[in-house]
């Protein structure tokens, strides 16, 4: 049928993102208060940080195939998308790096009881 809309609502589209950043937000919570993370039972955080390290790379990957595609199609996209686009993936590029090297840092410190971190 002509005009049938495929795909989801704008609106629940919003939503669903705003979920899934929610969702990276509380997983990512204890890289950011390490100092309140009781090391005798470290592996849930390492899980649960590594599924929103997970969470942030999708988001990197859809942003960068946002900011590609087009071009790839040989379409314009507005200059000011482009550059919200851009800063949109550097500071997700800045936040994938912190939190990974928070997780390493966790990851070192649970085995510290074993010898020297460094």
């Amino acid at each position: 049928m002509l005009g049938k809309k495929t795909g989801l609502s704008k609106e629940m589209a919003v939503a669903l993102t705003l979920v899934f950043w929610a969702a990276a937000a509380w997983c990512l919570y204890p890289l950011l208060h390490l100092e309140e993370v009781d090391m005798s039972n470290v592996k849930p955080y390492l899980y649960r940080s590594a599924m929103g390290i997970t969470i942030l790379l999708i988001f990197y990957g859809k942003t960068l195939y946002d900011l590609i595609f087009p071009w790839v199609l040989n379409r314009t996209i507005p200059r000011l998308n482009a550059v919200l686009l851009t800063l949109y993936l550097a500071v997700l590029t800045g936040g994938i790096v912190f939190f990974m090297v928070r997780a390493v840092v966790l990851y070192l410190k649970s085995r510290q009881r074993r010898g020297f971190i460094f």
